[in-house]
């Protein structure tokens, strides 16, 4: 072998690195079919390119999610919860919330959303107006004469129902710091309804108060949006603290089910820099799901209703069905 030459398969290793790394990256993946090619030497001065796998947004191979089986309502026993957590505003916890769970109730699982936010932004994002709203998640939280049937509100989405919010929630964080085993109240009003659903997701505040750790102490799992921008990432840190303390003093069967990037926009230099930073940080953590940015999800609020339904044959509504069923993968394997 010629001095300075490099082994055939090595070189067309280092090339892939490099090109994931890069600005290789369309709307539709590294290459417009979603595939990683690099560059092998032929002739000199001549190459070709090769495939090396489907390649996914997080610059990882993309594994294959089946279709799961739909669930048995006569075995149904024990909801998996979990809480949509970041303090960050705007990154997407709302539109994961809502979305995620219409895809697993789409695919035949009974599904319940829960607003956790005094904004009621996950209430208007299924047409529930929080300002009609008579009882509301708050009445459960510090009152014992109402049932949460009273509350819970079926959606336009079968299989999918809401505990609806409004700003009242707001006072609770207030009125519960006087309370004993204050962390557990929300813990005690969903004990109660693990039976009757499959998953209960919790759409949290913009905040790491005491709302958030009462998600947090209620939930099996974690689910973190990430907006793949620098300011969201310095907030990860700060989370994961948080979540770890939680795990420590108050639910030691609290599990980070993964991190999610959204409002990802490939053409951005900074937006792919910052999802390689994420996956470098956290690895198998990052979900290979990612959720690209669309107006088709500001369409969703307005209409009131999941992009599963406003939008059905619309890549946003792909990503959070394959969302779905990397979630119950993940479920199933932890």
């Amino acid at each position: 072998m010629a001095d300075g030459a490099c082994p055939r398969a090595s070189w067309g290793t280092r090339v892939v690195q490099e090109s994931t790394r890069r600005h290789a990256v369309t709307e539709e993946g590294l290459f417009s079919d979603g595939t990683a090619k690099f560059e092998v030497p032929d002739a000199p001065g001549t190459s070709t390119l090769v495939d090396a796998g489907e390649m996914g947004p997080t610059g990882r191979p993309l594994p294959t999610f089946p279709h799961p089986a739909p669930p048995d309502p006569d075995r149904r026993m024990h909801a998996k919860i979990i809480s949509m957590c970041n303090q960050k505003g705007g990154v997407g916890k709302t539109t994961t919330t809502i979305n995620l769970g219409a895809a697993l109730a789409e695919l035949g699982f009974k599904v319940l959303l829960v607003d956790f936010d005094p904004q009621g932004s996950l209430s208007v994002g299924l047409g529930v107006n929080p300002h009609t709203l008579d009882k509301s998640i708050y009445n459960l939280l510090l009152s014992k004469q109402f049932t949460a049937d009273e509350v819970i509100q079926e959606t336009s989405v079968r299989d999918l129902d809401i505990l609806p919010s409004n700003i009242d929630l707001s006072a609770a964080e207030v009125q519960l710091v006087s309370e004993v085993a204050r962390e557990q109240t929300l813990t005690r009003v969903l004990r109660h309804l693990r039976a009757d659903y499959d998953f209960i997701l919790i759409d949290c505040a913009p905040s790491l108060g005491l709302l958030t750790i009462n998600a947090l102490t209620a939930s099996d799992y974690v689910l973190m949006p990430l907006e793949c921008e620098f300011f969201a990432l310095r907030g990860i840190a700060l989370l994961t603290d948080t979540i770890s303390k939680v795990s420590d003093r108050l639910n030691p069967d609290l599990q980070v089910l993964g991190i999610l990037g959204t409002m990802y926009d490939s053409r951005t230099l900074h937006a792919r820099e910052v999802l390689e930073r994420v996956v470098q940080a956290f690895g198998e953590d990052v979900f290979h799901t990612v959720i690209r940015r669309t107006v088709k999800f500001p369409e969703t609020t307005v209409a009131g209703e999941p992009i599963t339904t406003y939008a059905s044959a619309s890549p946003g509504a792909d990503a959070y069905r394959q969302l779905a069923r990397e979630v119950l993968q993940r479920c199933q394997d932890q």
